[in-house]
């Protein structure tokens, strides 16, 4: 828990160099499968999708 509020506190500064900063999720701070479109992780999207959470985002089925 203290590493990702380490990494939570980090993520609202602005880095030094432009080229430095990194995309991650602002709900839960993962740095990876981030969704530019959504702002958010790809889990993030996916457990507020099923929720119904995102207007006009509907589970494929075929």
């Amino acid at each position: 828990m203290a590493r990702k509020c380490l990494i939570a506190k980090s993520f609202l500064k602005e880095p030094k160099y432009k080229t430095r900063k990194h995309a991650r999720c602002p709900i839960c701070g993962r740095p990876r499968g981030y969704l530019r479109q959504f702002n958010m992780c790809r889990i993030c999207f996916r457990e507020r999708a099923l929720r119904g959470e995102i207007p006009g985002v509907k589970k494929a089925s075929w």
